[in-house]
């Protein structure tokens, strides 16, 4: 599983500290300036923080000459709600056509139709409660299944870690991961040094 940061830390250094592969993770709101730049990346539309149109638009803009070393952009969502979502995915996937394209999977995502034809990836978002729940699990597999690559945001515990890797997912972020080489630490540590008995889910892990 690839770790996607949004940091202006050395990415090779990051990479030692976590235990797995590290690649870069590029929103509006931080703007980093690519450290790898004949290297996969990926782009996040910045909107758990609140999003920007014309931000958003710079951002694609400025990395367009590299669009074929993209993983997914995120299309515009609006949390916790699949169905605002799948209003904003209808519309901004046409102003979209030369990127692969992640759909953030939201709450109530398993009640709704998921346009698997128009997407590269989904993008595992969500309240906290729905993103560790069946459902959400659910949205995992089929996308598996499909061929579409499986992200995660707001991954920053060990727990939460081993959780999507077992699921199946291609990669991760989390704001503590990106933030903090201690978070990165704990997590190279869980793996090479697993519990006799894990700790619950930390719920409070709310942080992108």
């Amino acid at each position: 599983m690839i770790a996607m940061l949004d940091t202006s830390h050395n990415l090779d250094e990051a990479e030692r500290e976590i235990g797995c592969k590290v690649e870069q993770l590029l929103t509006p709101l931080t703007r980093f300036t690519p450290q790898r730049p004949d290297e996969h990346f990926c782009i996040d539309n910045g909107g758990f923080s609140g999003f920007r149109t014309d931000a958003f638009i710079s951002l694609l803009e400025r990395e367009f000459p590299r669009r074929h070393l993209c993983r997914f952009v995120a299309v515009p969502d609006v949390v916790a709600s699949a169905r605002r979502t799948l209003e904003c995915f209808d519309l901004w996937r046409y102003k979209l056509t030369a990127w692969p394209i992640a759909l953030v999977a939201q709450d109530g995502l398993e009640d709704m139709h998921i346009p698997w034809d128009g997407v590269a990836a989904v993008f595992v978002g969500g309240s906290t409660a729905w993103k560790l729940s069946k459902a959400a699990a659910d949205v995992v597999r089929a996308a598996k299944i499909l061929g579409k690559w499986v992200h995660a945001g707001r991954v920053n515990t060990p727990a939460r870690f081993e959780y999507f890797e077992e699921l199946g997912a291609d990669s991760i972020d989390g704001t503590g991961l990106s933030r903090y080489s201690w978070m990165r630490k704990r997590i190279y540590d869980e793996q090479e040094s697993p519990r006799l008995f894990a700790n619950g889910e930390d719920s409070t892990d709310d942080s992108r």
